[in-house]
């Protein structure tokens, strides 16, 4: 019934919203018209209802085969066969987690390869190859096994040490976990699939400092990311914490920008440091962590639950951490609309921030102006929409509340 419903909710939202931006073609919101041009207005609405075609598709199919998936009985009857391969072990059933995983992901790799070179190729942005996208996938996939097997293995090696509280136990070491790899992802992950390169000397750099002073912002370093070979999509954001903090810029980005537009783009990004999001976003991390442990942990206390799956008690808690895996994402859906408003609200306080020292609104509005320009984004979403799944808000209400 979960399913059901959420794939109802779903579609509704896909529809209201496709059905708003239709009804807007022809003309371009007068709020638009001083940066937003005719053509480039009716390419970004045919791009938002691309997007939504496929979000429709990507939708059904996603369901369809968690359905196939669940009430098939396929989790138990994987988790024996690989079980057979690399044992019942720790190891073995972290192996076989990880190796579900990966047999389950397989259907949608097509869906993933239109959407990287039909739909994005379509508006221009991709420009990744084949051969980059193949490797993207064989480096994903062994980055999850070299990290997530000796992860989960520690987690169910706290489950044998501490039956009762390893739910409690197993959120210390992951949340540690997390910490350690805001520090390491930068340094070790990142270049696995990106080029870093260090900001050259000059005008941008200079005034970038400037601005990481004048705030209290003391980064390390500022550094280039060749998003450029995959995307011409562009951003700009900031890793690390404490004296591992580094600025990271798009190479898309200081070619689309001009350097008091990109000065105000990272006024932004020190806006949400300064305001404690990250910190307060790392806590809910830990907090849902939390959560979701003990929910493993209650339900493995349940066996007419995992039964009712197709487990078997001799399987061991990893079922539970199986079903847990597919399954709560048909509770947590509800809780979107919550997170993304209070992530709005973040996403306020740093573009008043920016303004405050800028000194002026117009770098900012003017910088997510060009932003929406050149990623073709949405500017008139369903209100109900937006507020559903907007972990920002809508250029308009930007603009009006830096007014």
């Amino acid at each position: 019934m979960l399913l059901i419903a959420q794939i109802g909710v779903e579609l509704v939202l896909l529809f209201l919203n496709a059905k708003h931006v239709a009804g807007h073609q022809g003309t371009v919101p007068e709020s638009f018209r001083g940066f937003c041009t005719q053509e480039v207005f009716d390419k970004s609405l045919t791009y938002t209802l691309a997007k939504l075609q496929f979000d429709v598709l990507e939708t059904l199919f996603g369901a369809m085969i968690l359905a196939v998936v669940i009430l098939g009985k396929w989790l138990p009857w994987m988790l024996d066969l690989f079980g057979n391969v690399w044992g019942s072990g720790i190891w073995g059933n972290a192996l076989s987690f990880l190796a579900i995983g990966v047999v389950l992901s397989i259907p949608t790799l097509p869906l993933e390869y239109y959407n990287q070179f039909a739909l994005e190729a379509r508006f221009g942005f991709n420009k990744s190859t084949r051969r980059l996208w193949v490797l993207d996938k064989v480096k994903e996939l062994l980055l999850s096994f070299v990290i997530g097997t000796p992860v989960l293995a520690l987690l169910l090696w706290m489950v044998t040490l501490y039956p009762s509280t390893w739910w409690f136990w197993g959120f210390v070491a992951l949340f540690s976990f997390q910490l350690l790899m805001l520090i390491l992802y930068p340094r070790l992950i990142l270049p696995i699939f990106n080029k870093l390169s260090p900001l050259k000397d000059g005008e941008l750099k200079e005034r970038l400092f400037q601005l990481a002073d004048r705030t209290g912002f003391s980064a390390k370093t500022i550094e280039v990311i060749d998003g450029s070979k995959r995307s011409t999509h562009s951003n700009a954001y900031f890793t690390g914490f404490g004296r591992f903090r580094r600025i990271v810029l798009f190479d898309t980005l200081i070619e689309q920008m001009t350097h008091e537009q990109i000065e105000a783009v990272l006024a932004h990004e020190i806006g949400h440091y300064k305001k404690g999001h990250v910190p307060k976003m790392i806590l809910m991390s830990g907090l849902f962590t939390l959560v979701g442990l003990f929910c493993v942990y209650w339900l493995s206390l349940q066996p007419a639950f995992y039964e009712a799956f197709g487990f078997a008690p001799a399987q061991g808690i990893i079922c539970i951490f199986l079903l847990f895996s597919y399954l709560s994402g048909l509770v947590t859906f509800w809780t979107t609309p919550l997170f993304n408003a209070w992530s709005r609200k973040h996403e306020y306080e740093a573009d008043a921030f920016a303004k405050l020292h800028i000194g002026s609104a117009t770098p900012l509005t003017s910088a997510l102006e060009k932003l929406s320009e050149k990623n073709l984004s949405n500017l008139v979403p369903h209100p109900l929409y937006s507020t559903f799944y907007y972990s920002h808000p809508t250029l308009l209400e930007r603009e009006q509340r830096l007014l």
